[in-house]
C-alpha cells in the first residue's frame, strides 16, 4: 500500500506558484476586458445628494460611471437571503441606494479600458453629502445583547466568586484588525456572447460567490461559474462575497462587456475586520489556585445593519473545570462596515483575556503557571455537558515545558536578564474546535491510470491541493504523480468555505470515500468477467497497490486498474461521495489544543520588545502533512507575535475613518522580528472527529500566543499591560 499521509511531502502546487504560472484572480487575460475602480465615502454616515461624473467621464477611456442612479436591477435589500459566512441582520449591498453606512463604503464605480485612466477619473467623481451624526467609539455607544447563544450560566458564579479565598478581577482589550493578505481581493467577470458570466474570484468559497451573486441579480441555474483556482491568502477576509465581486458583476451585466475590479490596498481597509472587544474577566479560586468562579463578560463591535457575533466568551466554561460559570457577550452597534471572521476568531479574543486572566491567578496564589493549567484540566467541556472525543492537552504541557525548558524559569518578575535586557517566560493555553461538515467529491479514474479527484473547495494557500493529493493517492494506492486534485470551481461537487480549520476533516473525508467508492466500482467492474481473478470478492477483501486492484490473501490474483476501465468499455470509470458528520460525533465534545511557552527580550531603557523564542506544542489530530502543518502553526505564531506587539488599526472617531489604511502605517512583524519558531506535534489518535482522525491546524496556530507574550512580558518587567498591542508606550 501506498503511503502518503503523515508524510511531509512538498506542496503539488509549489512549481506553478514560484515559476508564476498559477494565475489569481485579477491576472486572467480576457479580449476586450474594461477595468473598473471603485469611489469611496469620505463620510461616516449620511445621504448621497447629487454624483458629479461629468468630468470623470470626459476622462479619454472611460466607458461609463455607475452608481445607485443607473444599475443593473438589484434584489430588494431587505430580501432574507445571506451567504453562507452572514452576521444576523441585511448583507452590504454596494451601489443600492443614497444611504451612507460607513466612512470607505463603495459609492460608484468607474469603468475604462484602461486600470490607470479608471483609476484616475474615480477621483474626479464629485460627491455632495447630506451628513448624519455617526458613532464609532465602542466604549460610547449603548450595548444590546448579541443575537448569539451562549450556554446557560451553571451553578452560581456571583456567590462563589464573593466567597473565593483568592479572587482576580481584571479588564483587557484588544483593538481592530484588518487581514492584509498578500492578494488583494479582485474579480474579473468574463461576458460571454450567450449572455453567461464566467467570474474569476479572489474568495474562499467559490459555491459561496456564486450563490450570493446569483440571488442578488437574479441569476438562473447556468447563467454564471465562478473559478479561484489560486489563493494569496485571506485569513477569513474571502469568506464571504466582498463588494468588488458583486461591483464586477453589476458592471459587466450592465455593459454586455468583461469587467475587472480590483482593490487597492488602501480599499482593503473598506469591508470586514477583526471587531474590537473590551473584556472583563472575574476568577475566583481557593488558595491552591483551583478555580470555583469563573465570570466571563465581553463587549465587542457590530455595524448598525448586521449583529456579528463570535464564540468569544465560551472558552472560558470549556477549557478548564470550573462549576460555577457565568457567561455575557454584548454589542455595540456602529457606523462601520460588519465586522468579519479573522483567523481564530473569538478563541483567539477570548482566550487572551482568559490566559492572561489564569496568569495573574498563577501570581495570586504562588503556582506554576503550567501547574496551575493542569490541576484546572478538564476531560469534559462543560458547557456541552459532554467529553471531549480526545484533548491530548497535558502532553502539550508536558513536552512543550520539557523542549522549552521551563523548568529553569525563575518565577520572580524581572529576575532573569542578560545585560541591559529583561528577559521574561510566559505561557499559555490555546483551543479550537474540530468541526465537519458536509462535503462532496468526485473521483475519476482514466484508462492509462491516472486519477483525477475533484471539489469545489478552495486552497488559500494552506496546502488543500497537496493534502488532498495524499488523501486520494493513498486510498488508491498511487504515486503523487498520478493524482489531480481539482478545486475552486463551481461546476465541481459542492464542498464548504475554506475555514475553521474544517477543510481537510471535511472535504478530505469526501475525498477519502469517493475514492473508496471508486474501489467498489472497479471491482464491480472486474468481477462482471467470470473469469476475474477478483471473483467473489467484497470490498474489505482487496486493496489497490501500484495502480493495481489484488487480493489482500493473495496479492498474485490482481488486475491492473487500466485493464478493469478498458474493460470497462469506457475511457474512465468515476464515483462520487456526498460526505456528513456521523451521528457518534454528537455524543462528543472535539476540539484540537495547544500551549505556547514564549521567551522575551525587553529593552529596560527603551521598553522595546523582541520575542526571542517560542515553543507551540500542538495537538491536533492526525497531521496529514506535517510539512505544510508546521507552515501553519509557524504563522499562526508570527500573527500571535504581531498581535501582541503591532497590529492595531486606529480610527478618528471624529471623522470616523480608519487612518493608517496602508501596509505602510498598519504594522504587522517582518523577518527581523522573527527569531526560533519551534513547533510540536503531540501524538493524539482520535476515531470520533472524523474518519482521518484529523482536527486541522490552520487556526490553534495563533490561539494563546498573544497571551503567552504577554504574560512573558509581565514576567520579564513586572508590569501588566492588558490593552493589545503591547507597545513601548504602554511599557514606560
Amino acid at each position: 500500500m501506498t503511503a502518503h499521509i503523515g508524510k511531509p511531502l512538498d506542496r503539488v502546487d509549489g512549481p506553478l506558484k514560484v515559476t508564476g504560472q498559477a494565475q489569481y484572480a485579477g491576472e486572467f487575460a480576457v479580449p476586450g476586458l474594461t477595468y473598473g475602480v471603485a469611489v469611496n465615502s469620505t463620510l461616516a454616515k449620511g445621504r448621497i445628494l447629487a454624483l458629479d461624473v461629468d468630468a470623470a467621464k470626459a476622462v479619454p477611456g472611460v466607458v461609463d460611471v455607475l452608481s445607485h442612479l443607473n444599475r443593473p436591477r438589484m434584489a430588494a435589500y431587505d430580501e432574507s437571503y445571506t451567504d453562507m459566512d452572514s452576521a444576523d441582520g441585511a448583507p452590504f449591498r454596494p451601489l443600492f441606494n443614497d444611504r451612507v453606512l460607513y466612512s470607505g463604503q463603495p459609492l460608484a464605480l468607474v469603468v475604462a479600458e484602461t486600470f490607470e485612466a479608471a483609476r484616475y477619473a474615480a477621483t474626479l467623481v464629485g460627491v455632495r453629502y447630506a451628513q448624519e451624526p455617526h458613532q464609532t467609539d465602542i466604549h460610547r455607544q449603548a450595548p444590546h445583547d448579541a443575537p448569539a447563544e451562549l450556554p446557560k450560566p451553571r451553578g452560581d458564579a456571583d456567590e462563589a466568586f464573593a466567597r473565593a479565598a483568592v479572587k482576580v478581577e481584571a479588564a483587557y482589550s484588544s483593538p481592530v484588525e484588518h487581514h492584509n493578505p498578500m492578494e488583494p481581493h479582485a474579480s474579473t467577470v468574463v461576458y460571454q456572447p450567450d449572455g453567461g458570466l464566467t467570474i474569476y474570484d479572489k474568495t474562499q468559497s467559490a459555491v459561496n460567490t456564486l450563490e450570493f451573486v446569483s440571488h442578488i441579480f437574479g441569476l438562473a441555474d447556468g447563467d454564471a461559474r465562478v473559478l479561484s483556482p489560486f489563493v494569496g491568502g485571506a485569513f477569513g477576509s474571502g469568506l464571504r462575497p466582498q463588494y468588488q465581486v458583486v461591483l464586477a458583476v453589476m458592471a459587466a451585466l450592465h455593459l454586455k462587456r468583461s469587467v475587472r475590479v480590483t482593490l487597492t490596498r488602501q480599499q482593503m481597509f473598506t469591508f470586514g475586520h477583526r471587531p474590537q472587544t473590551l473584556q472583563r474577566l472575574k476568577l475566583g479560586a481557593d488558595q491552591k489556585g483551583h478555580l470555583e468562579a469563573v465570570i466571563h463578560e465581553v463587549l465587542g463591535e457590530t455595524s448598525r445593519f448586521e449583529d456579528f457575533t463570535e464564540h468569544v466568551a465560551e472558552w472560558s466554561g470549556a477549557l478548564y473545570h470550573c462549576d460555577n460559570v457565568r457567561l455575557a457577550y454584548q454589542l455595540a452597534a456602529l457606523d462601520v462596515y460588519t465586522p468579519l471572521d479573522m483567523r481564530a476568531p473569538g478563541a483567539v479574543l477570548g482566550i487572551y483575556a482568559l490566559e492572561c486572566a489564569l496568569d495573574e491567578l498563577a501570581v495570586a496564589t504562588g503556582v506554576d503557571p503550567v501547574q496551575l493549567r493542569i490541576d484546572n484540566f478538564s476531560p469534559v467541556n462543560q458547557n456541552e455537558g459532554k467529553p471531549y472525543s480526545s484533548k491530548q492537552l497535558l502532553a502539550c504541557y508536558q513536552q512543550g515545558a520539557e523542549r522549552f525548558g521551563w523548568s529553569q524559569r525563575n518565577p520572580q518578575p524581572r529576575s532573569m536578564r542578560e545585560g541591559h535586557q529583561l528577559i521574561g517566560w510566559g505561557m499559555a493555553s490555546g483551543a479550537w474546535e474540530a468541526m465537519l461538515m458536509p462535503a462532496s467529491a468526485k473521483a475519476t479514474l482514466a484508462i492509462d491510470g491516472s486519477l483525477v479527484v475533484a471539489s469545489a473547495t478552495a486552497d488559500i494557500g494552506t496546502g488543500t491541493y497537496t493534502v488532498m493529493t495524499q488523501i486520494a493517492g493513498e486510498t488508491l494506492g498511487l504515486p503523487m504523480d498520478k493524482v489531480t486534485f481539482k478545486l475552486g470551481d463551481t461546476s465541481l461537487p459542492k464542498a464548504p468555505l475554506e475555514g475553521g480549520s474544517f477543510t481537510v476533516s471535511s472535504v478530505g473525508t469526501a475525498v477519502q470515500q469517493a475514492c473508496q467508492a471508486l474501489i467498489k466500482t472497479l471491482l464491480e467492474t472486474a468481477q462482471k468477467d467470470d473469469d476475474s481473478p477478483l471473483a467473489g470478492a467484497t470490498p474489505d477483501d482487496v486493496e489497490c497497490v501500484d495502480g493495481c486492484l489484488r487480493l489482500k490473501a493473495d496479492p498474485a490474483r490482481s488486475l491492473t486498474f487500466t485493464d478493469i476501465v478498458r474493460q470497462s468499455g469506457s475511457p474512465s470509470l468515476e464515483a462520487q461521495a456526498d460526505a456528513k458528520p456521523e451521528a457518534e460525533r454528537d455524543k462528543y465534545a472535539t476540539g484540537s489544543h495547544a500551549a505556547v511557552f514564549v521567551e522575551v527580550k525587553v529593552d529596560e531603557a527603551l521598553g522595546t520588545v523582541q520575542v526571542s523564542r517560542v515553543v507551540s506544542a500542538i495537538a491536533a489530530g492526525r497531521v496529514v502533512n506535517p510539512k505544510t502543518a508546521e507552515n501553519q502553526i509557524l504563522g499562526g505564531v508570527v500573527w500571535g507575535i504581531g498581535m501582541a506587539l503591532q497590529e492595531e488599526t486606529q480610527l478618528d472617531h471624529h471623522l470616523g475613518r480608519f487612518m493608517n489604511h496602508s501596509l505602510a502605517e498598519y504594522h504587522i512583524p517582518v523577518q527581523a522580528d522573527i527569531q526560533d519558531l519551534q513547533v510540536i506535534f503531540v501524538e493524539e489518535h482520535d476515531r470520533i472527529v472524523n474518519p482521518l482522525g484529523s482536527k486541522g491546524v490552520g487556526e490553534i496556530g495563533i490561539v494563546g500566543v498573544a497571551a503567552a507574550i504577554a504574560n512573558a512580558v509581565y514576567h520579564a518587567t513586572g508590569k501588566r499591560v492588558r490593552d493589545l498591542p503591547i507597545t513601548l508606550d504602554k511599557l514606560l
